[in-house]
């Protein structure tokens, strides 16, 4: 097992060319949020943001994009119909087909069972129909996982033709694995690794030190971040700073154990910051921000 460090961060994270321009760095397009969840989306595109993508754009529906567009005047929409209690419908996946990314973020927000049985059967179709026909890489992480794991049982995890890499908590590990959470606990780096090669991804396993596995069977444990993150939130920044790091990697040549990586250790570095600042208790996920550009500033990007 590799512990990460600073200097490997520093040596993965993609550079800025001083000739770059927004084409350089790759395009997100993030397929997340609903009525309950807006905030689930808002955090997710911003981290995508805040990471160095070129172009990120919002794949939602119009209470999500009313609030995220009034946050970030930087991300471009894609308006989606709604459908059961709110979330996105199936009807607008040939809309969302045709928007041009590199990367593919799925889940965050997208509303399941606590919602309704529509509600899950409707995102099944989204994971099902986007992640197969996508021609780039894509990120799985909250409901596009809970929709994973229930598509398993039809017949297999859908992938992109590029590269995937999964976020679960050890909940969400534990049902793609066919485990109980303190057997996924109770070895982590097991189970890290069997899903990395059991889907063909880079698994990160988040929680206490947080896994990133990798299908070869490599493993880093990340020693940054803190309980200030046990916050509904979190996991939405770490999907989209991977997201963004993927996209703008990809187009230098960096791998998807890369983006996870540094997303890992960034998110936790900032999270520690962010700590000192406001307390564990009193720091929330959308204060992170501040400290990751501190963070980034620190590392000379």
């Amino acid at each position: 097992m590799v512990t990460t460090t600073s200097d490997m961060v520093w040596n993965s994270l993609p550079k800025r060319p001083a000739d770059s321009h927004k084409g350089t760095f790759g395009s997100v397009l993030a397929v997340a949020g609903s009525a309950s969840y807006r905030g689930a989306a808002a955090l997710a595109v911003e981290g995508a943001l805040r990471t160095g993508a070129g172009i990120v754009t919002l794949a939602s529906v119009e209470p999500v994009l009313a609030a995220v567009s009034a946050r970030l005047p930087e991300c471009c929409l894609c308006p989606c119909e709604a459908g059961a209690a709110g979330g996105i419908a199936p009807e607008n996946i040939p809309r969302i087909q045709r928007q041009r990314a590199t990367v593919l973020l799925l889940g965050p927000g997208l509303g399941y069972t606590v919602q309704s049985a529509a509600r899950a059967a409707e995102t099944r179709m989204l994971a099902g129909t986007l992640l197969p026909g996508f021609a780039g890489s894509a990120v799985l992480d909250a409901d596009g996982l809970n929709a994973a794991a229930d598509l398993l049982q039809a017949g297999k995890l859908p992938h992109p033709q590029g590269d995937l890499i999964l976020t679960p908590h050890p909940g969400e590990a534990a049902r793609l694995l066919g485990l109980t959470v303190p057997e996924v606990q109770a070895d982590r780096e097991g189970s890290a690794v069997s899903l990395a090669k059991k889907y063909h991804c880079v698994a990160v396993l988040k929680g206490h030190h947080t896994l990133v596995a990798a299908p070869g069977g490599t493993v880093w444990r990340n020693e940054t971040g803190n309980a200030g993150l046990a916050k509904g939130g979190s996991g939405d920044i770490l999907a989209g700073l991977t997201a963004g790091l993927l996209a703008a990697g990809l187009k230098q040549g960096r791998t998807p154990e890369d983006a996870a990586v540094c997303a890992v250790w960034l998110h936790g570095a900032a999270a520690d910051r962010c700590a000192k600042r406001r307390s564990m208790t009193a720091m929330l996920p959308g204060d992170l921000f501040e400290d990751l550009g501190w963070i980034l500033g620190e590392l000379g990007r």
